[in-house]
Parts: structure tokens; C-alpha cells; sequence
């Protein structure tokens, strides 16, 4: 690498962290302008360039959001970047990132179960009625609408975690859940649940999260979980040379 370039690069890296450092100092929030490309230039003393570059390097990480014709904005700072980092690698190393994917579903019956102790008995009707009404839409929308099926199974576990309060739990086991439905399918690692045992599951974890049973709840959680757990272990299997449990493909990530 010369010379120039590594010049460039920190540049940019210094640009970026100025335009972060106006963020934190200012305590802008997500949706909030920032200023304008002639005032960054002269607030951080860089070029329109240097500023255009760094902009785009928060843009890819969804910390500042251009749109076009109006200016720049505090982004929604999602972790859609890992999403797409994550997906990419799993896609890109099927045998490595096998243990990828078996770490990200651990990860996410870990935030599930966590919630446990926090909402049980003390969950309202307005929440239980929700994750009611969530197991209805899948049972509804999966005999003519895929798609909903799994729109409906994605709102569920974002409902259910979202009983801990705690954002960052919420938008991490979203973006383990997103990573895994998109690469499951593409490593022929799917669910071993037919359609109707996904939604009986569901609706297992539902009824015992208001009957306010810690026990059936954990109980539902770990069995609904165990078929996802085989179906890597089966694929790992296969790709090894061994027998997998069964051959049966089916629906979404659970």
C-alpha cells in the first residue's frame, strides 16, 4: 500500500470520527439533521471529499442516513450491518460457519429463556393478547401465504423478547433471527418441524407465558428450540459424511 493511500485512508477515519465526536457532543438522537457539507468541512477542517467519503462509511453502518435532496441525518443505528456481515459469512464458509449458525441460535434460546424470569406472572393481557393474536396470524397466513407465516413467526420472537426492556436484547436476537432464516435455507439447514408443529409450538410458549408457568415456559422454549438444534447437527453430519436424522425439509427458523 502507498504512501497516498494510507494517507487517505486515515483521513477519512479521522473525518469519520469527527462527524461521530458532532454526534456524541451534540447528543443528537436517531432522525436528527446534522449539519450541512460545507459546515462539516469547516467544523472538522476537511475537504468535501474527505467529508463525502466519511459520510458514506456511517451510511453503510447505518449511523448517519442521507436522503437525497433534503441532507443527512442521525441514522436508526440498527444492527444491520452485522446482519449483512454475518449472512455473507455464513454463505461465503458453509463448513467453518456451521458453528456460526449453531452459536446464533444458541444465542437466541438464551435471550428467550432470560425473559422467563422477568415476565412471568407479571406479563398484562394487552401482551399475552398480542402473542395470541401473532400465533393466529401464522396459523392463518401458512397454508396461502408464506411470506406471512414468516412475518408472523419473526413478530412473535421480537414480541417475546421485547418483555425484557432492554433494546439492545431485542435488536440482537432480531438480527441473529434475520441472519439465520436467510442462511438456512441456502445451506439446506431448516427447520424439522412441519408447518403445524411450528405453530402448535408457538402456541405451547404462549399459553404457558399466561398461565404465568416459569417451568412450562422454559419447557416450550427448549423444545421448540431441539429441532433446530438437530436439523444443524444433521446438516453438519451430512457434510462429514455421516447420516442425518432425517431428510425432511420445512418451514422458516422458528
Amino acid at each position: 500500500m502507498n504512501a497516498g493511500r494510507t494517507g487517505r485512508q486515515l483521513l477519512r477515519q479521522e473525518v469519520t470520527e469527527g462527524i461521530k465526536r458532532h454526534i456524541l457532543h451534540n447528543r443528537l438522537r436517531p432522525g436528527d439533521p446534522l449539519p450541512t457539507e460545507a459546515t462539516l468541512c469547516e467544523e472538522l477542517g476537511a475537504s468535501r471529499s474527505s467529508v463525502r467519503e466519511a459520510v458514506k462509511t456511517l451510511h453503510a453502518l447505518d449511523i448517519v442516513e442521507v436522503r437525497h435532496g433534503h441532507g443527512t441525518y442521525v441514522g436508526r443505528l440498527s444492527l444491520s450491518a452485522l446482519v449483512e456481515s454475518l449472512t455473507f459469512r455464513g454463505m461465503l464458509s458453509v463448513d467453518d460457519d456451521m458453528q456460526v449458525m449453531a452459536d446464533l441460535l444458541e444465542a437466541r434460546e438464551l435471550f428467550e429463556r432470560g425473559m422467563v424470569v422477568k415476565f412471568t406472572g407479571a406479563a398484562d393481557h394487552a401482551y399475552l393478547d398480542t402473542l395470541d393474536g401473532l400465533v393466529h396470524r401464522m396459523r392463518e397466513s401458512g397454508a396461502k401465504d408464506g411470506t406471512g407465516f414468516v412475518e408472523s413467526d419473526r413478530a412473535f420472537h421480537a414480541h417475546l423478547v421485547g418483555a425484557s426492556g432492554n433494546a439492545l436484547i431485542g435488536q440482537l436476537s432480531m438480527a441473529f433471527w434475520d441472519v439465520y432464516t436467510v442462511v438456512a435455507p441456502y445451506l439446506n439447514v431448516v427447520s424439522a418441524e412441519d408447518e403445524q408443529d411450528t405453530i402448535a409450538a408457538h402456541q405451547r410458549i404462549a399459553d404457558a407465558a399466561r398461565a404465568g408457568d416459569p417451568e412450562e415456559l422454559a419447557a416450550a422454549l427448549a423444545d421448540h428450540y431441539a429441532p433446530l438444534r438437530r436439523r444443524l447437527a444433521d446438516s453438519r453430519a451430512a457434510r462429514a459424511g455421516g447420516v442425518p436424522h432425517d431428510g425432511q425439509e420445512a418451514v422458516p427458523a422458528g
